[in-house]
């Protein structure tokens, strides 16, 4: 962790050399999301509710998959853009460091300008909490915590599946982009509102259903289940990192350089 930290000064300090570049592009990352929420606010400002879900507990859904998304971006940029590491040959490098490759490919790029992306979506969650009339309890203030760091190892857990693919096919795939951008597009809306189908495989296959659906369910009173089940469901969810960290390591024993 010390060198983690480490790249993560590094990372920091080479981004604040052109100060007026980040702050614009950080303010160009706040209005990203923002315009997608002002297309959910108009949405609800015509129709009211949909499929019984209220607007502020929409906003909710969308905050948390919105700051996990921020969050797994910044801290986790270096497999989204893992294909350069390929494609230049760089990844050699890492491999002959006497440290693991998942530590050294998650510490070699960071986009600290997503400030902006997090920054809206945490007040968009502090104003849907505020006009929510929610039973706090201790039970689901984790909840909420869990719900957010679960979304963050599934986004990681995709951008490693994507990043082990560039061992077979050296460029990048933008099919990896169906499951983070558009995972993030379906989860912020509760999964109820789309077909069985949908429903079922962002639950069970590519788990978002625990980040934000399953979880806000226990939150807003709409479940009564066991409050320690609900609590646990969203450290279920995040479970989905390990059978994507194992195709990590398989790719990378199958690593063949480039050559260059």
């Amino acid at each position: 962790m010390k060198l983690y930290f480490k790249y993560l000064l590094i990372h920091f300090k080479s981004q604040l050399q052109y100060r007026t570049s980040f702050w614009l592009l950080s303010v160009g990352q706040f209005f990203i999301p923002f315009v997608v929420f002002l297309g959910v606010y108009f949405l609800f400002e015509q129709f009211g509710e949909i499929k019984g879900w209220g607007f502020f507990e929409v906003a909710l859904c969308f905050a948390v998959i919105h700051l996990a998304f921020s969050l797994s971006e910044c801290f986790a940029r270096g497999f989204d853009v893992f294909s350069n590491l390929i494609v230049n040959g760089d990844f050699d490098r890492l491999l002959v460091r006497p440290r693991s490759t998942f530590l050294q490919v998650l510490g070699s790029k960071f986009e600290f300008t997503r400030v902006g992306r997090l920054l809206q979506s945490g007040f968009v969650l502090i104003w849907a909490l505020s006009n929510l009339s929610i039973e706090w309890d201790v039970m689901k203030v984790f909840t909420l915590l869990f719900m957010v760091v679960s979304g963050i190892f599934i986004f990681l857990g995709i951008y490693m599946l994507a990043a082990a693919m560039c061992f077979w096919t050296v460029q990048g795939l933008e099919l990896a982009n169906i499951f983070t951008d558009g995972g993030r597009e379906v989860a912020q809306y509760p999964l109820t509102i789309y077909q069985k189908w949908v429903t079922r495989f962002f639950t069970y296959v590519v788990p978002f259903g625990t980040v934000n659906y399953l979880p806000l369910m226990f939150i807003l009173g709409k479940n009564e289940g066991n409050a320690i089940t609900n609590m646990l469901i969203p450290i279920a969810g995040s479970l989905f990192i390990v059978p994507c960290f194992l195709i990590w390591q398989i790719g990378v024993r199958h690593y063949r350089s480039t050559g260059s």
